[in-house]
């Protein structure tokens, strides 16, 4: 047996590494390293309750929303207040906003060029792909940034700015949408729109939406000239359908009112209790403990215990692995298209690209409904006035999957502060039980020589890694 170590992996933000044992030509196990501690966690004790909304954001330039959103839904849980309709609606749009672009960033900066990788160039869709996705040259990055920046001032009128806005609160929003900015708003969703329709899927997103069975998707991508059309001509031509399969468990917090809350396993969805959460810290370079719930969590260095091999805590719902992501949102919402995928080949790397862009077909309609049901001149934020003791959790969906966010207060300061960011659930190591986290059981079985090692990639991008997130 052999051990191979890749990293640090590019186009992730923060640092990612990955040791593969390697036997007879194959994977048999892998470990997976966050190495770069951060200390959020220890940074927000002693303040007060609300300068969490003006920290925390701070820990991902890519998701910086969802973690505002987190942190405003545990004080608003602290405060006991619940937003106006107002508030919730632009709520709701903001995180959209911001995980929508997070879905087509992934696609078109970190997952595509991977493809266009020399290992392949003798596949028939090679140069097409190449041109297209190329890194910094392929024809597809000014579309998609220029795309992108334009459905990013959306948070200019709903937010104020992006990233680290200061404009969720536990009352619900502070930046008030009037009815001139409403009709923008909507301009700016019609011109998105337009580029996910034109560029992206080739065809209307409720039509899209409508695609039930994985024969209904290759009827529907053949011959279609576009760039998820084309991704899954590439993909079918390598077998990524049945590549990358992890637990087939799946955990969702619920989305936007849209998507809701559960666990997925063979059989459907049963009802989420956050109260099943608990971390494990076995393998991270931190000190050991029994598994414990986040709201009892600790954070406490030891940087040279043995046998540890990553900072990334050990996340587990019932003691048992689950994934979590646009895969698991669509799962326990019920999206048959999802549903289908994983009953006929298992989770995969092409059922989490899929997911994301089933998800912005069905997003992107209801964001147009939520702009249209904000009425002007009525409340958006209510006032919040924090305890002087209390526990309270914040529970939302960022684009890479569950972002919960535990905090207790004393006298008035936070006592304690524990997230579990989405990579933290899908990147973990072993646990205390010796179970692998779902990326390091996804890369068991893969082939390992070295004009394999793209799929490896496949595999570990399908995840959309944020390993700042996942060490805070």
């Amino acid at each position: 047996m052999k051990r191979i170590q890749l990293g640090p992996f590019n186009r992730v933000e923060g640092d990612l590494e990955v040791s593969l044992d390697v036997e007879a030509g194959q994977v048999a196990a892998a470990r997976v390293n966050s190495p770069l501690f951060r200390g959020f966690e220890q940074v927000l004790v002693g303040r007060l309750p609300e300068d969490a909304l003006a920290i925390v954001p701070r820990i991902c330039g890519i998701c910086s929303v969802a973690q505002s959103a987190a942190a405003a839904a545990a004080l608003a849980d602290l405060a006991g207040v619940t937003p106006p309709p107002n508030g919730v609606l632009a709520r709701q749009l903001i995180q959209a906003t911001e995980n929508l672009a997070d879905h087509l960033t992934h696609f078109y900066l970190f997952f595509m060029p991977d493809f266009a990788r020399p290992a392949y160039a003798d596949r028939f869709w090679h140069a097409e792909l190449a041109g297209r996705f190329t890194a910094t040259r392929g024809t597809a990055a000014r579309e998609v940034l220029q795309a992108r920046a334009r459905f990013f001032n959306l948070t200019g009128f709903l937010a104020g700015r992006w990233p680290h806005t200061l404009a969720l609160q536990a009352g619900g929003s502070t930046k008030a949408l009037t009815g001139a900015e409403r009709i923008r708003v909507l301009a700016l969703l019609r011109e998105f729109r337009a580029f996910v329709e034109g560029t992206l899927l080739g065809d209307r997103l409720e039509a899209f939406a409508d695609i039930v069975s994985w024969p209904a998707l290759q009827e529907w991508a053949a011959g279609r000239q576009a760039d998820f059309p084309r991704f899954l001509m590439a993909a079918g031509d390598l077998g990524l359908e049945r590549t990358g399969r992890a637990t087939d468990r799946f955990i969702s917090y619920g989305a936007y009112g849209l998507f809701a809350a559960g666990l997925w396993q063979a059989g459907g969805s049963v009802a989420l209790d956050a109260g099943q959460v608990t971390e494990d810290t076995r393998h991270a370079w931190l000190a050991d403990a029994a598994p414990l719930p986040p709201a009892l969590g600790e954070t406490v260095v030891v940087a040279d215990k043995a046998d540890a091999y990553t900072w990334c805590k050990a996340p587990r719902y019932a003691g048992s692995v689950v994934e979590t992501g646009a895969l698991a949102r669509q799962l326990v919402a019920g999206q048959p298209l999802a549903g289908d995928l994983v009953g006929r080949f298992g989770a995969s790397v092409t059922a989490r690209v899929v997911a994301r862009m089933s998800e912005m077909a069905r997003v992107l309609p209801e964001m147009e409904n939520w702009v249209r049901a904000i009425v002007p001149g009525e409340p958006f934020c209510l006032p919040a006035p924090m305890p002087d003791v209390g526990q309270a959790v914040g529970l939302v969906e960022a684009a890479r999957g569950s972002l919960g966010h535990w905090l207790s207060i004393k006298r008035g300061r936070i006592e304690r502060y524990q997230i579990i960011a989405p990579t933290t659930w899908n990147f973990s190591p072993r646990d205390s039980e010796g179970q692998p986290g779902p990326l390091e059981q996804a890369l068991v079985g893969l082939p390992a020589g070295d004009d394999a090692l793209p799929t490896v990639q496949h595999v570990v991008r399908s995840f959309d890694p944020c390993m700042v997130c996942t060490v805070h």
